[in-house]
């Protein structure tokens, strides 16, 4: 491991009391670093999706005659560890193709690839081990969803180089992010529908929302070294797109529980969200960069609240 200098074997934009700290050694924390165990607001993230799909399809199969609570809790389970290990494989490759361009932004050139503490050599080695994790938790699963995994792969692999010849990198981002709304369904039901369609479409819309917040942090940066963004193409109506993105999710989502059966306690769940994104909206100030950065992680609440309120629909709906 190099001689970490400055930077205290930590990285700027993450916190330092995370338990990273004081369970791993420091040997593995630059590795830890890497896959953002650091930061699991991006799994987090990946994961939802996953679990409103699985869990709307659960709604779904109650009404065709197939729901198995087993299944679900176990795929649930599945969609965890592959979010984990998945998020991290791809956080590492991200941080490979991005390593110059870290170096030139302040928030990242604290990373393990850009500081030296972690080789480019052993940073492919990790991404190996980590989806090879991925793979194992993808081979529990039936053959669409084995099919769906290894298409997403794709996407994620074209994702980072997004930012250096279009303005909407965050799209490709909710493409990828966004996956899980089809493998959710396809797990429990066997198939897609519509109804999983329309969850992905507003999964993806969400992506481009929060991401967009997420992005106006390193705004300066970007436009100094040319990496594009949907906060640099939309500035000051960033606002005013939020509430298109946001709302455009609200609905789609609206229609994809209503075409899967879903009960009352659904769409309770779903005014909850609108209230949080309204929330979002209203605080949002795209010149600070903690607040835009808080406003981000604000939205696994907003995950955790559909979920809960698919998840509770679910329960009252079994016989």
């Amino acid at each position: 491991m190099h001689d970490t200098g400055d930077f205290n074997d930590r990285v700027s934009d993450a916190p330092s009391h995370n338990w990273v700290y004081r369970i791993l050694p420091p040997w593995l924390w630059p590795y830890a670093q890497l896959a953002r165990w650091d930061r699991p607001i991006g799994w987090q993230l990946l994961m939802w999706p996953c679990f409103w799909s699985a869990t709307l399809a659960a709604n779904a199969a109650i009404g065709e005659g197939l729901y198995s609570g087993s299944l679900l809790v176990s795929h649930l389970f599945l969609y965890f560890i592959g979010a984990v290990a998945m998020r991290g494989a791809g956080c590492t490759y991200n941080d490979l193709v991005d390593h110059k361009i870290d170096m030139e932004v302040a928030r990242t050139r604290s990373r393990p690839l850009p500081s030296g503490r972690v080789t480019r050599a052993h940073a492919k080695i990790f991404i190996g081990l980590q989806a090879l994790v991925g793979l194992l938790v993808l081979l529990q699963f039936n053959w669409l969803n084995v099919f769906l995994g290894v298409l997403s792969l794709g996407i994620v692999a074209f994702y980072p180089f997004a930012k250096r010849f279009t303005d909407w990198p965050q799209f490709y981002l909710g493409l990828a992010f966004s996956w899980g709304a089809l493998m959710g369904w396809a797990g429990i039901l066997g198939g897609l529908s519509f109804a999983a369609i329309l969850l992905y479409a507003a999964s993806v819309a969400w992506t481009i929302g929060y991401d967009t917040i997420y992005a106006h942090q390193d705004k300066e940066d970007d436009e100094l070294i040319g990496v594009r963004s949907t906060a640099r193409l939309f500035g000051d109506r960033t606002r005013q797109w939020l509430i298109g993105l946001y709302g455009l999710t609200l609905v789609l989502m609206f229609i994809a529980f209503a075409l899967a059966g879903a009960n009352l306690i659904a769409f309770l769940a779903l005014l909850g969200a609108a209230g949080m994104f309204a929330w979002q909206i209203v605080r949002l100030d795209i010149n600070d960069a903690d607040q835009c950065l808080a406003l981000f992680k604000s939205n696994n609440r907003v995950g955790l609240i559909i979920f809960f309120g698919l998840f509770i629909s679910l329960l009252f709906a079994i016989p």
